[in-house]
């Protein structure tokens, strides 16, 4: 179990560079999960919220930074919501199954977010 405690900031940052990464590289899936109110273009928006996921893997990947970049991981989580809704409103050529079972996954990544704030808390004691 201290293995896993260890390793889930790295785990967690993996999952953010993989997803960031995916924003920069392959942007046009993503498109169709920015509102339509939110000012601008949804393509800046796709690669902001990437850079941002790099960002907070880098973040997590150090331990000095840890905690911050777990907290700003955690209310990313919460910023990106709106767009699972907006797809599982309009999820155009995804299966509507696929969008709708998105929505109940941004709870467990904000929990292992908080996790890995409250662990990273607790190693700096």
């Amino acid at each position: 179990m201290d293995r896993l405690r260890r390793s889930s900031p790295y785990l967690l940052a993996a999952v953010l560079t993989t997803t960031g990464w995916l924003h920069l590289v392959v942007p046009e899936p993503y498109d169709g999960l920015i509102p339509g109110w939110l000012p601008g273009s949804a393509r800046t928006w796709v690669y902001g919220s990437g850079v941002i996921e790099l960002a907070c893997a880098a973040g997590l990947f150090v331990p000095r930074t840890r905690r911050p970049a777990a907290t700003a991981t955690a209310l990313l989580f919460v910023a990106v919501f709106p767009g699972n809704v907006e797809m599982a409103l309009h999820p155009g050529d995804a299966p509507r199954w696929l969008a709708i079972a998105r929505l109940p996954l941004q709870i467990p990544l904000l929990l292992w977010a908080l996790q890995v704030r409250r662990l990273s808390a607790a190693d700096a004691r």
